[in-house]
This record gives C-alpha cells, structure tokens and sequence, in this order.
C-alpha cells in the first residue's frame, strides 16, 4: 500500500509538472471562447459529411472533442448555461439560477442580469431596464485572467443576447449585445460612460438594415436535406413575415419586429460576428503583451430550434450556415491574433428535446402541459380549496418553479412545509409532471443520492429559488407560452430546460495553441472547461469551481 501511494503521488506530481510547463511555454495571446447556444452535442455530428474545412471541421480534425458532456444541474436554460460556461460551477453556488426568477421580499419577477442602477447607453433609466453582472455571485474565468496581472489582460463578450454577453464577460469585462429594438449593439453603464468611437461608427452604418427585402434561402439544393421533404410541420411557428416554410421573407423592414425577427434566422449570427470582428481589430484583442478573452455567444440556434425543432429543414440549414461563420471567424482570427497563438474553446449552453409531435409520430407518448392551471379551474385548486380552504395559495410559476403565496399561508397560519409537500404530490398527480421537490426538503437535507435529486440540488439556491421544483415526463412541454402569444407567435416548437440527457448533452471542443487533435468519449461536465482554462494559464480557477481539468487538452 506504501508503495502504491509513492507511485500515486509520483504520478500527480508529473502531471502537475507537466500542466505547469505547458502553461509556461505555450501561453496563448488569446482565449476564444465559443457558446453556440442549444447546440444539442449530437448536431455537427449529425451533418458532418456536410462540413466545410474551417468550421467544425477545424475543431474535429485539429482539437480535442469531447463528445460525451453533460451539464448535472436540473434546469437547463440560457443564463443558467452560460453562467456556469463562465464560472466553471453550478447555479447553486453562481446563482444564475434561471432566466428569470421571483423575489420572495417583493413578489416581482427579476431578471438574470437585472440591475436597475446601469441603464442602457442612449435609453432613459427605467425600472427593471438596467443591465450588469450584479446577479452572477462568483467570479468568472475572465474575472480571475484579469485579477492575476493586474488588469493587463483584457475581456470582452458578444452576444445578441444580453444574457449570452453580461454574464460570460463577468464582472471585470466589456459586453455588447443586439439590441431588438434598434438594430445596433448596445451596452449599459455598467461598463462605459458613452459609446466607444468604433461602436458609433459600425452602428452608424446600419449593417441590420442590409437585410431589409431580404430573404432566408436555403443554403444548398433542397435535395441534399435530411429533412429536405419536412418544411411546413403544424406545430411550427409563423412569427410575422418569417412564416413556416423556405424562403423566408426577412420583410422590408416597416415592422416594429424587423430587428427582432432577424434574430430568429442566421442573420442574427451574421451580425454577431461582424460586430465581433470590428471588436477584435479596433481593440487590438489578443495583441497585446498579456492574454486577452473574448467571449462570443451565437444565438440563431436557439431561435431556430424553438420556432421550427431540431430536426427541422430550418436548424439543418442554420447548422451549415454556422459551420461556414465559425470558419470565417478562425480564418479572422488566424489572420489577427494567429490560430496557433489563441486556445479556442467551443461549448453550448444547453441542448434541445425535440418537438413532442415529432416525438409522437415514432410511438413515444409525449404532450404539451398547460401552464394556466392556476388562473382557471383547476385540479390542483380545487385540491387546495378542499384541504385548506382557500384556493389562492400558489402565487406564480416561474420555470422551473412554483412560488407559493407566503403572505395567505401567514394569514391562516398554515406550515409552509407541509404546503409544499401537498403541492407536490398534488403536481405529480397530473399528466406531463413525473417529479415535484420541495424548497423545505432541500434546506433539510431530505434528499437522496438518486440522479434526478442531486440534479436538483445544483439548481438550487436557498435565496432564489421557489418553492417547489417542477420537473416535466420526457419530451412533455412544460413551459408557458404567454409571451410567445403577445409577439403574435401562434406556437413554440420545443423548448428546454429539463433535467434530460437531450438537455444536458453539449459538445466541447479545445483547439489552437498546441491543442492535440483526439476525441474523448468519457463523461466530462461543461464545469470542467474552465478548470482547464485556469490550468492551462496557469491561474487560480474562479471562486465558485467545481471542475476538474480535462487532461487530453495538454501535450
């Protein structure tokens, strides 16, 4: 045994050696990292004969893929994937805990990056408006890049998203994001006083305006789709001009949703990297003395696949499109930094269930949940009724929660506990609901070792979360449609944020700088990129880190 725990530490040590000496002598001039949001892990493979020499298949046939990564937190949404990206831990310690959640103290929705005092340059300061990194709790890998040389290193985050940019830009870098109001890329107070010069030029020449008249054609002949026969599925939306069917009418810019619906096809990421490009040049990003980060999220596969589902003509077509981006992008950055002098890292946020139709057609039993439960006559409010009664005990539904009314269980001096418990086994009672977990259950520790628990437990913050954590059957869509219905969609395809393998399962890739060209099947977590970021910088990784470095990424 002695022996074995002296080849042990022997070991360990090499490796340390041998992570200390890659960082010393292949320091980047550039951290590139990549979230293509819901890009399910299986998509570049599914269209890899397809794949251009520069895109995803600069990654596969010159990085290190792991093809086998999944996120262990139960609720898969945006924010909550792109903090974590960025912090390298789960939302029970980052705090990102959903898009969105309700403040118990004042009963009101908040936003993810919320932050009334950081309005949004050139807009009036107005109440839930303003944007910064005030809600993420912990420090981001940017954060520690720029705290170990004293802020020589540089960071920025582009998004069309504000969620995709504040959040990896942490709290000591630069975001910008699309605004789909305008048309240009825009940032708060939080990060500058005014605009910086180049930014009122590029948005002085109106690059979204090129696309009025314009239209969303596919990209090669229809024949060489997978789903080339399978363009217009009834459970599809039709948002305004864009409607369910190749070509896709962008408009001719005379609808107040122009901006926005550029957004929801791949133009949203062609602005994105054009805006990303002029970054790069004017700020001179990766070519300075010390490494800089740029985070660049890409949003149009998140759109494309709520509107139309995964397996629509319309992702297979935007995955190509993609494919031809990335590759302009490392082509760009070849050109400025260097490919050799810049780690790429690629991940997603999330992944994506299917439509529950599409499921439907190949046996498996699948539905949509109505979310208006307890606005009308419902079971579960006549349950409430009937064992307390009064009925408006449950206050809201934010996903994945349900916030119970704390002010009536006070009134009639009920145990909040035992409310919860009543709640949850009242939901698991309804089709579509296969679990229910209390908020008292997890203070209490009343868990147990089972997948689905400890899933849940990364999700849960003992501030913000609600009440009872709500997870849906397999493919079930389990998410309101309200906001959809005031932009005039008349439907969502599919919608994540379960704690499913469909959900969880990114791909991640690391490339550049001497990154070895192999592919890993075993399980990783996303948390562990980070890990390997700070390893590979040899810096301290953020505060809240959980991962461990992925050890294929060094010589």
């Amino acid at each position: 045994m002695k022996i074995f725990i002296q080849l042990a530490f022997v070991c360990f040590s090499l490796f340390g050696i041998v992570l200390l000496t890659h960082a010393a002598e292949n320091q980047p001039k550039l951290v590139l990292q990549i979230t293509v949001d819901q890009l399910r892990g299986d998509l570049p493979m599914r269209f890899k004969e397809r794949l251009g020499k520069g895109g995803f298949r600069y990654l596969l046939d010159k990085g290190t893929h792991y093809n086998n990564a999944h996120y262990q937190h139960a609720n898969t949404e945006t924010a909550v994937g792109h903090a974590t990206l960025a912090t390298g831990t789960d939302p029970a310690r980052h705090g990102i805990i959903a898009n969105d959640w309700i403040d118990q103290q004042t009963g009101e929705f908040v936003y993810s990056t919320e932050d009334a005092r950081h309005h949004i340059i050139g807009s009036k300061p107005k109440l839930h408006k303003g944007v910064s990194p005030r809600n993420l709790l912990t420090s981001t890998i940017g954060d520690e890049l720029v705290v170990n040389n004293g802020g020589q290193s540089r960071v920025f985050s582009v998004s069309v998203k504000d969620r995709g940019a504040i959040l990896p830009g942490g709290h000591a870098g630069k975001a910008f994001w699309y605004s789909k109001s305008s048309g240009n890329f825009v940032t708060s107070t939080y990060y500058y006083d005014d605009y910086p010069q180049w930014v009122k030029q590029w948005n002085a020449t109106k690059p979204a305006d090129r696309y009025k008249g314009k239209t969303w054609d596919l990209l090669r002949d229809r024949s060489s789709y997978i789903a080339g026969d399978i363009d217009n599925r009834p459970y599809e939306a039709a948002f305004a001009e864009l409607g369910r069917t190749f070509p896709h009418s962008l408009g001719d810019g005379s609808s107040k949703y122009f901006y926005l619906l550029l957004t929801l096809t791949p133009i949203g990421d062609e602005l994105t990297l054009d805006f990303a490009k002029t970054l790069i040049d004017n700020e001179k990003v990766g070519q300075g003395d010390a490494t800089d980060y740029l985070a660049i999220s890409f949003s149009s596969t998140d759109y494309v696949g709520h509107l139309f589902g995964p397996s629509s003509l319309e992702t297979e077509d935007n995955i190509l499109r993609l494919d031809r981006l990335l590759a302009e992008l490392f082509q760009y950055v070849d050109k400025k930094v260097g490919i050799d002098n810049s780690l790429i890292v690629l991940s997603a946020d999330h992944g994506a269930p299917e439509a529950p139709e599409y499921i439907a057609e190949y046996g498996m039993k699948t539905g949509r949940f109505p979310l208006d439960w307890f606005k009308q006559d419902y079971p579960l409010l006549k349950a409430l009724k009937e064992r307390y009664g009064r009925d408006d005990l449950v206050s809201v539904h934010s996903h994945p929660y349900l916030y119970l009314n704390l002010d009536a269980i006070q009134q009639t001096k009920l145990d909040v506990a035992e409310v919860e418990r009543f709640v949850a086994s009242e939901m698991m009672k309804v089709e579509g609901i296969i679990y229910a977990m209390t908020r008292s259950d997890l203070l209490a520790g009343r868990i147990t070792e089972s997948p689905i628990q400890n899933q849940i437990r990364r999700s849960f913050h003992p501030v913000r979360s609600g009440n009872i954590h709500m997870v849906a059957e397999h493919y079930w869509f389990l998410h309101s449609t309200e906001e959809a219905e005031k932009m005039g969609i008349d439907n969502i395809a599919a919608i994540h944020g379960s704690p499913w393998k469909y959900d969880t399962y990114v791909p991640i890739f690391f490339a550049g700088n001497g990154v070895p060209a192999k592919t890993i099947n075993r399980l990783v977590n996303p948390c562990d990129i980070v890990a390997t970021i700070a390893a590979y910088l040899e810096i301290k990784p953020p505060s809240g880190s959980v991962g461990t470095p992925l050890v294929e990424v060094f010589k």
